[in-house]
């Protein structure tokens, strides 16, 4: 016995070495990942010394004696700093991340070889400037002079991910940069999603389904089932709701994920230090690391210091020494899905204008970790790519015999939009700006510019060009084998979309429809938010930074602001307190909290959680018997349609009778009760006192790794989640999820803030969500996160000496043979 135990002790002690042991091994593996921003490298690819000077953020300061050197050592920069995410997006572009995450990721595969992506970026190398291909080949050669180092340095792969995810990283190439900007188009338009839910709405409630998302004064579609005789409502297959959030983000972007921004500059008279100011925010998924990465580069034509993406080389936000510029996604009608007819008895076949015409096939092989590959056969009309039923619940609007394809800017192989985008960065004035911005295709931008003349705002990108005799604009799906509904090509934005010289010195644009756009799209960003944005800064004769920076990240919710008195019109309480603890007694108490908030959605205060249960659960009462299952697959809020339903505008307020009941109910009756279910939800989950809950016990955003997110023990190290201020519709913007236990989870944001002064360029400043590195055990993996959730932000300059001073690491590096 005695000699057993001995032998279990000897065993269990054996164990915690081993144990220990490995942890050890893996950490110093791990460790091994991290760059030295000391080092010196020889590399093959520059022809003069190179020197990456960081600073305490960790942002590179790269200085060359060449373009060619600069970009170069910018690709050296991103790949030290975020090599997986880098590889990842270049994956969720070319269709391949079945390879590392197995037959989860799939579906992201097939949608992102059907639409091209990558096929397309490779056609549309060519098409670039001679500049701007030395440009995309250098920061190529700099990624894989990178990738050499790890290799010959034995630098744990270049991140720890790479061990859990093992692959060969492949060299990168000039069509990957390219491919990755597709693939942000795509995910910068909602517009597929948008054309789905409008046929489903027609298909579910023919007479009034539109309402949900109509624009005011849009004139009114024809039923979707009159246009496709064989289209049913039919609920979503998948039955369990909307897709998990992680696996939306696999790629850290994904079609139709949808994106928006603030962007907005005040003329040098405007201002309290006599220089033009600039304000932008680009707004998207929140992931760990962020999307944004900060940078400056020192190009011949001067230095230029922002935002870029780790991929693209390129500042996409940001400013030079005479031009700043911001970016805001343009939400025009980008993409319009066609339903084509399948020839009976041949599925090679489908109606064409001018009879049954064969499709242009190809096979394409999905590698997938674990599992066989997978060959697929792709599939293409005269309108473009056919998508499967499978994806954005086309199986719900697609007639049987039927397919649908899609027509889309973003797919074609002569796009120059990363020679305007890197154009950009060089021009020296507004009026450069917007000449180098005629080469934008997709994304469709808002440009904001300033300079020391003046600010301005440029819509950049292609549009579609529509025959007025469309069936439906582009609004919802139609016959793809009517000549009357196929586009006749692309068109340069308008050029009276095009604001130089503004009377006021102010511009201002947040996604919404902008003057003159009438036609170019149907899903403009919200304009409760351009209204607020717009009162923030013409109501303030002088500006200064600070109250850039106020503005901003403003956090009052100018549809909290429209709705509630709307809403509670005849529920504001004037008479004697009803008995405490009846439900009576809580509503009460929450409409007194309501009366008295400005709207401003505080992650400290009561009043958004209040305000925000309640909305969801009205529109939800509204629309429910009408829309049957498919109201559980309304994620958002539609302020225009419950202004309209409380306004009666054009007999709305019927959708405030319940279908099933014999009495008529009255829009106060539904919105009291509407009320009730969301102060009893909020109860369960945080006892009656109303005053103790809090607007950031639910709002949290949720900083998810795309790879390493899910998995138990390690999410904790990766993910970041903290409470914050905002709402969907705020300024400082802070996107809900929408479904699930937490709907409120803010899953959208500014990942990236910057405000630039011309003033005092180099006061200018400048914050994203997470850090600079995408290595979890870099302390610069999330060390301006709690400047971010603060509304605080670092200060870049583009001197030297400032620079230099700050620095924390100098990288240099040597050409080869020197």
């Amino acid at each position: 016995m005695v000699t057993l135990f001995r032998w279990l002790v000897r065993l269990t002690v054996g164990l915690i070495f081993l144990a220990v042991a490995l942890v050890a091994l893996a950490w110093y593996f791990a460790i091994r990942s991290l760059p030295d921003y000391d080092g010196s490298y020889t590399v093959r690819g520059i022809s003069a010394p190179v020197e990456i000077v960081r600073t305490t953020e960790d942002v590179p300061h790269i200085f060359g004696e060449t373009d060619h050197d600069v970009f170069f050592a910018l690709g050296l920069a991103h790949a030290q700093d975020r090599l997986f995410q880098m590889t990842v997006l270049r994956r969720a572009a070319q269709g391949r991340l079945a390879e590392i995450y197995g037959a989860g990721a799939l579906p992201a595969d097939d949608l992102a070889r059907r639409m091209g992506l990558y096929r397309n970026a490779r056609a549309s190398i060519e098409a670039q400037d001679a500049q701007v291909l030395d440009a995309l080949q250098a920061y190529a050669d700099g990624v894989n002079a990178w990738i050499e180092q790890i290799n010959l340095g034995a630098r744990g792969r270049g991140a720890p991910e790479f061990f859990l995810y093992p692959e060969d990283i492949s060299y990168w190439e000039p069509a990957d940069s390219l491919a990755i900007l597709k693939l942000l188009a795509a995910s910068s338009s909602v517009q597929m999603r948008r054309e789905v839910l409008r046929a489903r709405l027609s298909l579910a409630a023919p007479e009034r389904g539109h309402e949900l998302v109509a624009m005011r004064g849009e004139p009114p579609l024809p039923a979707y089932a009159g246009l496709f005789p064989g289209a049913r409502f039919t609920a979503s297959d998948r039955g369990a709701g909307p897709q998990d959030w992680t696996s939306v983000l696999a790629g850290y972007l994904a079609p139709s994920a949808g994106a928006s921004a603030n962007g907005f500059a005040a003329a040098a008279r405007r201002t309290a230090a006599g220089g033009a100011l600039l304000a932008n925010d680009p707004q998207f998924a929140l992931t760990a690391p962020g999307l944004w990465y900060l940078a400056r580069i020192e190009l011949g034509s001067g230095g230029v210091i922002g935002g870029t993406i780790p991929g693209i080389p390129a500042v996409l936000s940001g400013r030079n020494t005479s031009l700043a510029w911001g970016i805001t996604p343009a939400q025009i009608d980008d993409q319009d899905l066609y339903i084509e007819e399948v020839q009976p008895g041949d599925p090679n076949r489908y109606r064409g204008v001018n009879g049954w015409t064969e499709f242009a096939t190809r096979r394409e092989i999905l590698r997938v970790r674990g599992a066989e590959p997978q060959t697929i056969t792709l599939r293409e009309t005269e309108n473009g790519p056919v998508i499967p039923a499978g994806h954005l619940n086309l199986a719900t609007i697609v007639p049987a015999g039927h397919v649908a394809a899609l027509s889309w800017t973003g797919g074609y192989g002569n796009d120059r939009s990363m020679t305007a985008l890197i154009g950009l960065m060089q021009a020296q004035n507004r009026r450069s700006g917007a000449r180098v911005l005629q080469d934008m295709i997709a994304p469709a931008m808002t440009v904001t510019l300033a300079d020391s003349g003046g600010v301005g705002q440029v819509m950049a990108g292609a549009v579609p060009h529509r025959l007025a005799e469309h069936q439906t604009a582009g609004r919802m799906p139609t016959p793809g084998w009517l000549a009357q509904n196929r586009w006749q090509g692309l068109n340069p934005a308008p050029a009276g979309l095009t604001e130089l010289h503004p009377e006021s010195g102010i511009v201002a644009a947040t996604g919404a429809a902008p003057p003159g756009s009438a036609g170019l799209g149907h899903d403009w960003g919200d304009a409760y938010r351009q209204a607020r944005l717009r009162h923030l800064i013409d109501t303030r004769e002088v500006h200064s930074r600070d109250s850039f920076i106020a503005a901003q990240n403003d956090i009052v919710s100018p549809i909290a602001r429209a709705l509630l008195p709307l809403v509670g019109a005849e529920l504001w309480f004037t008479g004697e307190p009803a008995a405490r603890g009846t439900p009576e007694r809580l509503r009460q108490d929450a409409l007194a909290l309501l009366a008295n908030w400005d709207g401003a959605m505080s992650e400290h205060l009561p009043e958004p959680l209040i305000y925000a249960a309640w909305m969801r659960a009205l529109q939800d009462r509204l629309v429910r018997d009408d829309l049957g299952p498919l109201a559980d697959e309304l994620t958002e809020l539609f302020p225009d349609f419950i202004e309209g339903v409380f306004r009666n505008r054009n007999g709305a307020s019927a959708w405030c009778d319940i279908r099933q009941s014999a009495p008529v109910e009255t829009c106060t009756q539904i919105a009291r009760q509407a009320l009730d279910a969301a102060l009893l939800d909020l109860v369960a989950r945080f006892g009656p006192d109303l005053a103790s809950w809090r607007w950031g016990d639910l709002h949290r955003a949720r900083h998810v790794h795309p790879a390493l997110g899910d998995m138990r023990g390690i999410s904790y190290i990766v993910n970041l989640i903290q409470p914050t201020s905002g709402g969907e519709a705020t300024v400082a913007h802070a996107g809900f999820l929408g479904h699930g236990r937490n709907p409120w989870l803010n899953v959208t944001g500014a990942a990236y803030r910057g405000v630039y002064d011309l003033a005092d360029p180099d006061s200018s400043v400048f914050i994203i969500s997470t850090g600079q590195s995408g290595h979890p055990l870099s302390r610069h993996y999330d060390d301006m996160a709690e400047l971010w959730r603060r509304g605080e932000y670092v200060v870049m300059s583009l001197d030297p000496a400032l620079a230099r001073a700050a620095a924390t690491g100098i990288t240099h590096l040597r050409p080869a043979g020197d």
